[in-house]
């Protein structure tokens, strides 16, 4: 099993959306990185967890956690000409992007907040905690896992 971590912003995407989902399942959708494609489409796979982190807002940081139910498949909104995800070079005989389905398992009482992840010592080599890292999906270690699942309780 690996372990992720999947950003949204909670006015786009949020957690609560995501528990008033049909069966709290729905897709990852959007995602338009090469790097995070290739997670996406080669190594996130079903019974993979995840944390659902919320970026862009005050204070952004990790909210719950997800449980990964279907692997990599194309992302259909790219070839949708109304999508904000529209790419004309992806169609679905090549697609270039590609999507999973996360399900709800966890909403956190509290926020674990990116200032509370850059002060936790163990936690310093995580790619979100560093300047610059701006891919909506990371991959987590099992032991930045278990501790930040810790400073949830």
């Amino acid at each position: 099993m690996s372990y992720w971590l999947f950003k949204s912003e909670p006015e786009t995407f949020s957690i609560d959306a995501l528990a008033k989902m049909p069966k709290k399942t729905e897709h990852w959708d959007g995602v338009r990185n090469y790097q995070a494609r290739n997670m996406l489409r080669d190594q996130i796979k079903v019974g993979d967890q995840g944390f659902f982190y919320h970026s862009n807002c005050s204070p952004p940081g990790i909210v719950g956690t997800v449980e990964i139910v279907r692997s990599g498949y194309p992302d259909d909104s790219s070839w949708n000409l109304e999508s904000d995800y529209f790419d004309p070079k992806s169609t679905p005989e090549n697609p270039r992007w590609f999507m999973v389905d996360v399900k709800f398992k966890e909403k956190f009482n509290n926020i674990i907040s990116l200032d509370e992840l850059k002060k936790h010592p163990q936690l310093e080599n995580m790619a979100v905690t560093r300047q610059g890292s701006r891919l909506s999906i990371t991959p987590v270690t099992a032991n930045e896992w278990k501790i930040i699942l810790g400073m949830a309780k």
